[in-house]
């Protein structure tokens, strides 16, 4: 009996012995089996990793302060060329280094340079050019900023605007018109051949305490609130080139710059592959590459395009870091809001809706002088 057992028995032992091998065959395969199928990965960090963090309404007000009561067609020059600070150190330099060219033969020179048209546009404003040079890591910020949150720049330039002129201390001079045209300000020269840059102290302008950006260095030497002028600068000259000053305006409903009659195209590699400064000690004001040395150079062309439309406040991230091309800088502030618009102001006159220029005007001989 004991034997008839076993012959019953060990085929079915062996059986499961067998399965058993063959299961445990299958769970030891298992994690090579896993490995042949896609796996599930955490998506890339956004290029620049948390430097990408808005900026609160209160950080681009106290960012956009010391250029907010410019003419707007400067302004928008600023905006655009300060996503190149490499240009901005290249271009300064070429006019320390050439400071007998004047009107057309600046022009002449310019132009020739590979900078983007905003950088040649600021060569006619030779001591705003200095200045943007002695401030790249607000400069940095700044035009990380406006390629980034473009129209909540420029939503944080009219609330500025609208500060000082509740405080009384922006109005019509000789040198400039300030023009409410509905709900936003608009600030053009009174000669549309000579600009006045307006010398403030943007702590004391806007009738509130407005604190300096980190580590600014203060370019006015002017005290109390109030805005101060010194020689225009002839722009006439430039008149012929197509970064001049009336290829350049400020879209306000739209919330964007305007260059040669459309959007101006940024095509600053700072911004668009910030990783590469980083990785190669561009913040760090170390010897770096010119990562903005991509696409550019479009003098005298129609914009390109700028995907991405006017984007409020509501719903940013009140705080967190925020990194432009020389320095990444924790900051708050308190959210505020502004409304959406729709009218545009350009070069030297006005451009309401996208219509035709008025102002300008010809040359009047003369270079850009202070």
């Amino acid at each position: 009996m004991k034997s008839e057992w076993i012959g019953k028995s060990f085929p079915a032992a062996v059986a499961s012995v067998l399965s058993l091998a063959m299961l445990a065959g299958c769970l030891l395969a298992a994690p090579a089996w896993a490995q042949d199928q896609p796996q599930e990965q955490a998506p890339p960090p956004p290029q620049g990793g948390p430097q990408n963090a808005p900026l609160t309404p209160d950080q681009l007000q106290q960012l956009v302060a010391p250029i907010a009561l410019y003419p707007d067609a400067l302004v928008a020059q600023i905006l655009a060329g300060s996503a190149y600070p490499t240009q901005i150190v290249e271009a300064e330099r070429f006019l320390e280094e050439n400071p007998n060219l004047k009107g057309k033969d600046l022009g002449d020179a310019v132009n020739q340079q590979d900078w983007d048209p905003s950088v040649k546009a600021l060569c006619q404003f030779p001591s705003v050019l200095a200045n943007l040079n002695k401030n790249l890591s607000w400069t940095s910020e700044l035009g990380d900023a406006n390629y980034n949150q473009e129209a909540d720049v420029m939503q944080a330039i009219q609330f500025m605007r609208k500060k000082a002129q509740q405080a009384g201390h922006l109005q019509t001079t000789s040198q400039q018109t300030v023009t409410d045209q509905g709900p936003d300000v608009d600030i053009a020269p009174t000669d549309p051949d000579e600009v006045y840059v307006p010398e403030y102290d943007p702590e004391e302008i806007y009738g509130y305490p407005v604190g300096l950006w980190p580590g600014f260095n203060p370019w006015w030497g002017v005290g109390g609130p109030y805005l101060s002028f010194g020689l225009g600068f002839g722009v006439g000259p430039f008149f012929g080139y197509g970064w001049g000053w009336r290829g350049w305006g400020l879209d306000w409903g739209g919330g964007y710059l305007r260059y040669g009659g459309g959007r101006y195209g940024f095509h600053s590699h700072a911004f668009y592959d910030r990783n590469a400064y980083f990785h190669g000690n561009y913040r760090g004001f170390a010897p770096y590459g010119r990562g903005d040395r991509g696409a550019r150079g479009f003098a005298g062309g129609g914009a390109r395009g700028f995907n991405g439309g006017a984007r409020g406040f509501a719903g940013r991230p009140q705080g967190g870091a925020h990194g432009g091309a020389f320095g990444g800088i924790s900051r708050g502030g308190e959210a505020r809001g502004f409304s959406s618009r729709g009218r545009s102001s350009f070069g030297g006159g006005g451009m309401h809706g996208g219509g035709g220029m008025h102002g300008g005007g010809g040359g009047h001989g003369g270079g850009g002088r202070r």
